[in-house]
């Protein structure tokens, strides 16, 4: 399995500080997000174990030097397999979106196996490891999904019916009427089967956008199942995020 890290964006929202830094290598508690995304994969065992044999960051252009920094420095420093993959855009006006994103990284690397597919700007307060555990039961794709009250910020996310078995029945991004109460974070598997209808998907005229866009497609035509997460997630958004995530976040 490969572990494709979405970093391409431009986080306008957070400017200046991230107006020529990328959010990803923003540090919470001391180490940079992916640093908090990695290790963790890595003390569930993924690594060892040979479940994730690659982590695959996406950039755009702006920023891949200074992930390539970073990436240098921690193969050599931690042994992590890292390979940052530059997509050429350099505005926010010419992002590809997060599922072209994909595409090119599959198809530049020539990937045909198993994504596990993360935001490069989302941290959680529980192992991923579960999740890994998860999907290896249900041996189909999956994502997950926590309860949302707010039906003004389900309006700016990924909203999923379920049915009882956890398979996803459908899945909307920002609906203006919310089909229900389950929000879909950024956290995505994708088996090896369906991994390779990504670039189908693209042509048919999926959403590219936003990450979830391609789940949205995929739950119409193979079983999609969402774990209910056993915690907490922290997305970084703006500054007044950044500064609340850096005050609770403990890992």
């Amino acid at each position: 399995m490969v572990c494709v890290i979405l970093a391409a964006g431009y986080a306008t929202r957070l400017y200046p500080l991230t107006e020529h830094f990328p959010k990803p290598l923003l540090e919470v508690g001391g180490r940079p997000i992916l640093d908090w995304l990695i290790e963790d994969l890595e003390a569930s065992g993924a690594g060892e174990a040979g479940k994730i044999r690659e982590y695959v960051v996406i950039s755009n252009h702006k920023f891949a030097g200074q992930f390539s920094d970073w990436a240098a420095d921690r193969r050599e420093k931690r042994g992590w397999n890292i390979t940052v993959m530059d997509d050429g855009t350099e505005t926010n006006e010419t992002r590809l979106g997060a599922v072209k994103d994909i595409q090119f990284a599959m198809e530049r690397l020539s990937l045909e196996e198993d994504l596990l597919v993360l935001a490069g700007d989302n941290l959680l307060d529980f192992s991923l490891g579960s999740f890994l555990s998860y999907l290896g039961r249900k041996q189909a794709s999956c994502v997950m999904r926590y309860y949302e009250p707010s039906e003004e910020k389900l309006r700016k996310c990924g909203v999923l019916s379920i049915a009882e078995n956890d398979r996803i029945l459908s899945m909307v991004e920002k609906p203006e009427t919310p089909p229900s109460h389950w929000c879909c974070p950024p956290f995505y598997y994708y088996a090896k089967e369906d991994a390779e209808l990504v670039g189908e998907a693209v042509a048919s005229g999926c959403g590219t956008d936003a990450p979830g866009s391609f789940i949205a497609w995929l739950c119409e035509r193979s079983p999609v199942y969402a774990m209910e997460m056993p915690g907490s997630r922290y997305d970084i958004g703006n500054l007044e995020s950044y500064e609340k995530v850096k005050q609770e976040y403990r890992g």
